[in-house]
């Protein structure tokens, strides 16, 4: 009797041990492909460093650097490397949104002007239907990029805010689809007026202490004094140029102020998927990742991925409808740059998957690095049939 009952155990362990053993010889497979792809990008030019990350499964697969953090020296990029994330910033303030909304602090129809006073666009009857959800989807009638130059300058927010009177909409809230820094922005004064914390003290409360974010900033001076940062890079006639870090956006957290390493972003992703429901679940974060505009047209680079089919634009966050195969899929996608920096965030709900590159550099390898990960990530993945692994931290997903 006593072996009826230690069989079943002992095959539930052999199966385990070569689950595991399929796990590492899938990441190690991942890693040497991603090592080959990085170094033919340095090698041609394309790039000088990058921090990528690989969450799947729930686990954090890949975390690693490539290339240089300087140009100019041979330090190496590595998973703690911190690099700026210009407008991947978006996607932490509409998800740090949806969290207040299902608080009950914030609602999407909340007025802007009912949170920052003297704020206007156009005459009075316009502004008092752009919502906090215009805003954060970029469908508050503002023409493109208006006083971005002014973020730029280092303004305040709330004396940016009170310029938009000078601005003539060029639609009703919710008609169109125009990208904007400055009034996005907007989003962080109203969640301040609302709770009392500055974005950065929400962020940091919500998400980064939790998740253990080490290496996450919003503020210039952080950055300046860290040790293991990526300085940002312009390519000239005779190869790359270093160039300064500059304090552009910290006036502006909310659109373009967060500064992390790969390793930050794999634990972001983590969230994002789903992992973390004691600090957001699904639904919640669902609330972020709503087409609320589609993003007409097929000049724009993510429209010319590998099966694309729509894009539209939630609260913070891009979103995309692809065709894999037979099966339409989803990619929760932003872009992001600033002082010459570049990356890529994505996020596949269905194959429970998520990459981000971070460059050092203003790349063209940018616009086409998400689907040759992808592409990379499936060739290594796709004979896996594995569930999980003993170890939290080392979950295996199902097949592509």
């Amino acid at each position: 009797m006593s072996n009826s009952v230690d069989k079943p155990l002992v095959n539930q362990k052999e199966i385990i041990q070569k689950e595991v053993k399929l796990y590492k010889v899938h990441q190690q497979n991942l890693k040497d492909a991603l090592n080959t792809y990085f170094k033919k990008a340095i090698a041609s030019g394309d790039i000088v460093g990058s921090g990528v990350s690989i969450v799947r499964g729930g686990s954090i697969v890949i975390s690693d650097g490539f290339g240089k953090k300087n140009i100019s020296f041979n330090d190496g990029v590595d998973e703690e490397t911190i690099f700026r994330l210009g407008s991947l910033s978006k996607g932490f303030t509409g998800v740090l949104a949806a969290d207040l909304k299902c608080e009950g602090k914030l609602d999407w129809s909340d007025k802007v002007s009912d949170y920052i006073p003297g704020f206007q666009l156009g005459d009075s009857n316009n502004s008092d239907h752009i919502t906090l959800a215009n805003i954060l989807s970029h469908t508050s009638g503002t023409p493109y990029h208006s006083y971005t130059n002014l973020i730029e300058a280092g303004l305040p927010l709330t004396e940016i805010a009170s310029r938009f009177k000078a601005v003539i909409p060029i639609c009703k809230p919710g008609s169109m689809y125009s990208y904007q820094n400055a009034m996005f922005a907007l989003s962080g004064e109203m969640m301040h007026q609302e709770t009392g914390q500055d974005i950065s003290t929400l962020l940091n409360t919500k998400f980064f202490k939790p998740l253990q974010m080490d290496h996450t900033s919003m503020d210039y001076e952080t950055l300046a004094h860290a040790e293991n940062v990526a300085l940002p890079h312009s390519k000239r006639r005779h190869g790359w140029k270093t160039l300064k870090l500059n304090d552009h956006y910290y006036n502006a957290v909310a659109a373009g102020g967060i500064n992390a390493s790969a390793l930050d972003m794999a634990k972001w992703m983590q969230l994002l998927l789903g992992h973390h429901p004691e600090i957001m679940d699904k639904t919640a974060l669902q609330e972020a990742f709503n087409p609320f505009i589609e993003i007409k047209g097929h000049s724009k680079y993510y429209q010319r991925w590998p099966g694309h089919v729509s894009s539209y634009y939630g609260f913070g966050w891009r979103i995309h409808k692809f065709m894999d195969l037979d099966e339409q899929k989803t990619i929760l996608h932003h872009g992001g740059s600033v002082n010459n920096y570049r990356n890529e965030i994505a996020v596949y709900p269905e194959d429970d998957l998520g990459i981000c590159v971070l460059l050092n550099s203003n790349s063209k390898l940018a616009k086409t690095v998400i689907p040759d990960l992808y592409k990379i990530v499936k060739e290594v993945f796709n004979d896996t049939n594995s569930k999980i692994t003993p170890d939290h931290n080392t979950k295996v997903a199902s097949t592509f």
